[in-house]
């Protein structure tokens, strides 16, 4: 456990959910843990009892990657833990693959609507549906690293050759769904639950609060352990995602300090605003280090070294590409860095 973690408090301890089990973490608030094919090897998913319009029965919170053995324990989970009730909903956080990955079969398994917001939602059904100008994969993403810094002909052929990468873990998208937007209250159990929107790690993310229960379903908005990816894609190359996500935090500012946390990956824990501090903290430092380190011209590709100390395989190296565009973006918008553009196309920051 690192220092900044001692800061946090996890009642659960090393308690985990056994695989096709839940573990009750609050009052009707059930925690899934289902597996993922990646160095972070899981994805924490939620399930809530629920009332609507009279049925009893849950309601689920994000979904996994689609794959046959995570849909096998999803099954399990229904023999084990519904107490004989149905799925009413499904509510998704964001359009990454592990949590809107198996929204079209549960949704088409319990004849169920989806809620989230319309800008992941249409994100999800545009990649799923086969195009491959995906962040993940394809020709646009091996143009975009290219042009910041990647020329590892290798690294740019299997990127190129990843088109296929988001539709492999979401291969479809339900056909309809219900809208949520920042600051909707959604019933679910009898209890108000408040739709957070934060913005930089995903197009319009969705966390939620309940005041009964003090309770938040963080997403991947706060995490306890590891720093939410936030990445500038082929798709919006000129983004500033960085500042996005450290400006959404400021939405939890009023939340009590010891709110229960049910992050989506890591152990729920304590010690929101501690790590939200933790946060800024971290982001503040690294832009330092970028900042220094272009006091000569640097590609993102080239100011990986700074920003991450481990060997990175494939997929995280297109995570951490994203990530060093972000930092040198955030750096440039706020008018420390200068763009240069080289003839053969090569992207460069300098400071101004």
């Amino acid at each position: 456990m690192n220092p900044n973690e001692h800061k946090l408090a996890y009642p659960f301890n090393d308690t985990l959910p056994l695989p096709g089990h839940t573990l009750e973490v609050a009052e009707g608030v059930y925690w899934i843990r289902m597996p993922l094919p990646f160095a972070l090897d899981h994805i924490n998913l939620w399930l809530l009892r629920d009332n609507i319009d009279g049925q009893e029965g849950w309601t689920i919170v994000d979904c996994g990657i689609s794959r046959e053995e995570v849909k096998t324990l999803w099954e399990e989970v229904f023999d084990n833990a519904l107490d004989g009730l149905p799925v009413l909903r499904v509510i998704v956080t964001h359009m990454h693959p592990d949590h809107v990955g198996l929204a079209y079969w549960l949704c088409d398994r319990w004849q169920v609507p989806l809620s989230m917001s319309m800008t992941d939602y249409m994100t999800a059904r545009l990649w799923s549906s086969g195009d491959n100008n995906s962040a993940a994969g394809g020709e646009g993403a091996w143009r975009h690293f290219h042009a910041h810094g990647l020329r590892d002909p290798d690294a740019l052929e299997q990127i190129k050759g990843r088109s296929g990468y988001y539709k492999g873990l979401v291969p479809e998208a339900p056909k309809q769904f219900n809208r949520l937007m920042d600051g909707d209250q959604v019933t679910i159990g009898g209890s108000t639950w408040r739709a957070i929107a934060g913005y930089g790690h995903a197009p319009e993310h969705l966390s939620f609060f309940c005041a009964d229960k003090n309770v938040l379903i963080s997403g991947d908005m706060v995490l306890p352990r590891i720093s939410t990816n936030v990445s500038v894609v082929n798709l919006e190359p000129m983004g500033n995602p960085l500042m996005q996500y450290l400006h959404s935090l400021d939405a939890y500012a009023d939340l009590p300090a010891d709110t229960l946390i049910l992050p989506s990956h890591g152990k729920p824990f304590t010690g929101l605003h501690e790590r939200i501090d933790q946060q800024k903290t971290h982001h503040d430092e690294r832009l330092d280090e970028v900042l220094t380190a272009c006091q000569t011209p640097q590609s993102a590709y080239s100011i990986l070294p700074v920003l991450f100390k481990r060997q990175l395989d494939l997929h995280q190296m297109t995570f951490a590409m994203g990530e060093a565009i972000a930092h040198l973006h955030a750096l440039y918008f706020a008018g420390k860095l200068k763009r240069l553009v080289a003839s053969d196309g090569l992207i460069e920051f300098v400071q101004t």
